[in-house]
């Protein structure tokens, strides 16, 4: 099983950007979504779909970003909007699959320039 985050770069605060996890493998998602870690901090959760619809997301970004999948090709999406720099992290894509195995991207660095 492979996650493939892109999308990650350098954006000016009040920006925003689009990461994009293409999971590839035998794999039967049931929670998709998205981790950050920033320099010196311990890995969060900052927004998560479950197979059967539901969303979670951090109070850090609610209201901020928007998390969405598209089964067929097994992707998950993370939009951000009004971007601060302490949204400055590696984000990882994250997937838990029925049955309990999880896996992890290799991340994408997001940087926020204030």
């Amino acid at each position: 099983v492979q996650l493939v985050e892109s999308g990650g770069g350098l954006v000016q605060a009040g920006g925003s950007l689009r990461l994009s996890c293409k999971v590839s493998g035998s794999v039967f998602p049931y929670i998709m979504g998205w981790y950050r870690q920033a320099p010196g901090l311990e890995r969060e959760m900052v927004a998560t779909s479950t197979s059967v619809g539901g969303a979670a997301y951090a109070d850090s970004v609610k209201g901020r970003a928007t998390v969405s999948r598209n089964k067929a090709e097994d992707m998950v999406y993370l939009q951000m909007d009004s971007l601060k720099p302490e949204d400055t992290a590696v984000y990882y894509c994250n997937v838990v699959a029925w049955g309990g195995p999880q896996y992890w991207g290799r991340g994408t660095q997001v940087t926020v320039s204030s």
